[in-house]
């Protein structure tokens, strides 16, 4: 070791004595004893590494390490999953959290989480109930299906249908809808997880008819539909529809699931967006089971729900795999209180966050920007620098994969700092802020920038310049 950094190692003060320092008193307005500990023995040993590697010249003056102490206490309370700012124009963006929840959803978690509810219990008879009686009817009656069924999420409600229905038996699928999606989960995975046999039949671009009656046979339980919703195949193409696949289930005597990913109980297409069938719909063409997600165009809490026919869905409410997926009481009671605005379409664009977020036009967004800069510059550090450009946003969640909905962007610039550094800077403020970087600029997108983040992000904005200031 150098002589210089064993003189500066030397300099480092014990933990005892930093305790002592009345730098470091206020930290206790905060935090316990064995936070502040911790939080000091941390930083010393940061220190200490700092001057070993060479990145640390001299030993910071008790100012200077009262400050780093301070910080490294807020990391080490700071919960791990946080509130950010989503300012990257993607709707329902699956890294920070898919939909936001309608404030009648956040209500009814807080009633049912502050105290106990009749999560299991008939409050008509007194005798033990079924949580799922809570939305099964809700779900019936906006889809039309005669059952339905709701588990944590909709590759549970996947699994769940086919270990139930066709567990030792085969399940024929086309070729062209063996998607894979986030995490790497693909459905063939899933059905070899299920117990079923997969038969693929048609190519990667072409699917006809007489590829799936060509492959039944006796062992056959399902034609299986999977929705293709995160990518599209162009050009020269044909698949076989719901309202085909049925009518030939009808003449086989073979029941056709659907997998419909990102289910909507809206008719989006007199919004502009995309030509997605509602569940009622594919229901109506002849499916007689659907599976979707609760959290992703129906703006609900994460869920996966199961609806179609009573025959079909009655042996899965006694498959012992329910236990297992079965979703908890929070989460149902997002579920009722998004399921119940749905009864009026109009309210429910209004009240649910990820359907108003993707029904904004672009007049609006031009107008929401306006208010939104003017606001940030009343209260924002001079240095920041913001500007209002045209751009595009996504649907995201694997849903419309091609769909560009056109918005306002923020471009923030901060003297002396890349586009990168005021990333960085945002991304790791004390509200992270989470923005993109197109050609060069930072950007924020008001599409996804909720009317309660304004605040939050005037405090991001000063805390990154002064960061980046201090860093120059």
């Amino acid at each position: 070791m150098h002589e210089p950094v064993a003189e500066f190692l030397k300099l480092i003060p014990k933990v005892d004595l930093v305790l002592t320092w009345l730098e470091i008193k206020p930290l206790f307005q905060k935090y316990s004893l064995p936070e502040v500990k911790t939080s000091i023995r941390s930083s010393l040993a940061a220190l200490r590494t700092g001057i070993r590697n060479g990145r640390i010249k001299t030993c910071p003056d008790r100012i200077a390490l009262a400050d780093l102490i301070a910080k490294e206490a807020a990391r080490l309370t700071a919960m791990s999953l946080r509130t950010v700012v989503n300012g990257t124009g993607v709707v329902l963006h699956t890294n920070l959290g898919r939909s936001p929840l309608a404030k009648n959803a956040l209500d009814a978690i807080s009633s049912i989480a502050s105290g106990y509810s009749n999560l299991e219990l008939d409050l008509g008879t007194g005798q033990r109930g079924s949580r799922y009686m809570h939305v099964e009817g809700l779900i019936t009656e906006l889809t039309g299906a005669e059952s339905a069924l709701v588990v944590n999420n909709n590759a549970a409600a996947v699994i769940l249908a086919l270990s139930t229905l066709a567990a030792g038996r085969e399940v024929i699928v086309s070729r062209g809808e063996l998607v894979e999606i986030g995490g790497s989960f693909r459905i063939p995975d899933v059905m070899r997880q299920s117990g079923t046999t997969m038969v693929e039949v048609g190519t990667t671009n072409r699917t006809h008819l007489s590829d799936y009656l060509s492959r039944t046979n006796e062992a056959t339980s399902l034609y299986l539909k999977v929705h293709t919703s995160n990518f599209i195949v162009s050009g020269f193409t044909s698949d076989v529809s719901v309202s085909e696949l049925s009518t030939a289930g009808k003449t086989t005597g073979i029941p056709v699931m659907l997998d419909a990913g990102s289910g909507s109980f809206i008719d989006l297409e007199s919004f502009g967006i995309g030509n997605e069938p509602t569940i009622r719909q594919y229901l109506e063409s002849g499916a007689d089971l659907v599976t979707f997600s609760g959290d992703k165009l129906l703006g609900g809490p994460q869920a996966g729900i199961i609806a179609g026919r009573r025959e079909l869905l009655e042996p899965m409410k006694k498959n012992p795999l329910l236990r297992a997926f079965r979703i908890d009481k929070l989460s149902l009671a997002a579920l009722e209180a998004t399921l119940r605005l749905y009864r009026d379409e109009q309210q429910a664009v209004r009240k649910i966050p990820t359907l108003g977020m993707l029904c904004f036009t672009a007049d609006e967004l031009k107008k929401r920007a306006g208010r939104i800069l003017r606001q940030l510059e009343k209260r924002t550090d001079p240095l920041v620098f913001l500007s209002i450009i045209k751009g595009e946003s996504a649907a995201g969640g694997g849903t419309f994969p091609l769909l560009k909905l056109p918005t306002s962007l923020i471009e923030v610039k901060i003297p002396g700092a890349s586009s990168q550094q005021v990333e960085s800077a945002l991304r790791n403020s004390s509200i992270p802020v989470i923005g993109r970087i197109f050609h060069d600029q930072y950007l924020l997108d008001v599409r996804t920038i909720l009317d309660s983040d304004i605040s939050t992000l005037e405090h991001s904005l000063n805390e990154a310049a002064l960061s980046l200031r201090k860093e120059g």
